[in-house]
């Protein structure tokens, strides 16, 4: 090899460099947005329920609080895994009456404890919430939460 490098290949390392980088980077996002779209993704419980939970979950901004399969706050608990926890992942009636009943119960008044607030929800945004957290246990986190708990 030669001991002195030229402009010229200075300038081929360079934009032979980033070229092969930038072709790398491409193949990485296709096949991230592909693992998304067709991997860990379950694009056909997408239904309209599922999609006015996510909305109720926006516009009463459980994010402040809760975090989803690690992302929001982490002041309440993780929620992307709650209807396994409780035990009525396979049950859709069972987690819209468990989650209505939790919900009723807000806030607790248990001394020493945060506090939820009461939002008031009637029966159909509760059964759209269920369902949004229902299919987000679905999703296959590879392994996320390490733990049950969150």
């Amino acid at each position: 090899m030669r001991e002195v490098l030229t402009k010229s290949m200075a300038r081929n390392i360079f934009y032979g460099g980033s070229l092969f980088f930038i072709l790398i980077f491409i193949g990485l996002f296709i096949h991230g947005h592909w693992y998304i779209t067709h991997v860990s993704t379950d694009q056909a419980g997408l239904t309209p329920s599922v999609v006015r939970g996510k909305h109720v979950w926006e516009e009463k901004a459980c994010v402040n609080c809760h975090s989803i399969l690690g992302e929001g706050a982490y002041f309440a608990p993780e929620l992307g895994n709650v209807m396994k926890r409780w035990g009525v992942q396979e049950d859709p009636d069972m987690a819209f009456e468990t989650l209505k009943g939790w919900m009723d119960a807000q806030p607790s008044g248990v001394e020493g404890r945060r506090q939820m607030p009461q939002f008031h929800l009637n029966d159909q945004d509760v059964r759209a919430l269920s369902d949004f957290l229902l299919w987000t246990g679905r999703i296959n986190t590879q392994n996320w939460p390490p733990n049950d708990a969150g």
